[in-house]
């Protein structure tokens, strides 16, 4: 998700954190300084309902306005795979090795114990 609560403030015309909290304190939302800062700064991990949709009257604005869905990265910078293979199917050059197991050699197939 992509945190666009400084794009929606912008439209609203402010520009500082402190205008910010001046904003929330006028519907009855009064978080810290700090955590408006904390807002204003970066991603939040998390953000309960209820204060984000006292963040969006606010600043006459919708969830959608604050969140915006991202595609997800993927890790290796490669495109992601969109088609499912079953297990053990080949792919195109990337033969996984299948584990064969040990030929018994006048023992039981099952291993003792540790001592």
């Amino acid at each position: 998700m992509k945190w666009n609560l400084r794009w929606a403030a912008a439209k609203r015309d402010i520009w500082r954190p402190s205008d910010l909290l001046a904003a929330f304190q006028q519907v009855g939302f009064s978080p810290s300084l700090s955590k408006v800062a904390a807002l204003w700064g970066g991603k939040p991990i998390s953000v309960r309902l209820d204060d984000l949709d006292k963040m969006c009257a606010a600043l006459n604005c919708t969830v959608a306005d604050l969140l915006e869905a991202e595609p997800l990265a993927v890790a290796d910078g490669g495109e992601r795979e969109t088609g499912k293979r079953a297990v053990g199917a080949e792919g195109e050059g990337n033969r996984a090795v299948r584990p064969t197991p040990r030929r018994s050699q006048g023992r039981s197939r099952r291993s003792l114990p540790p001592n």
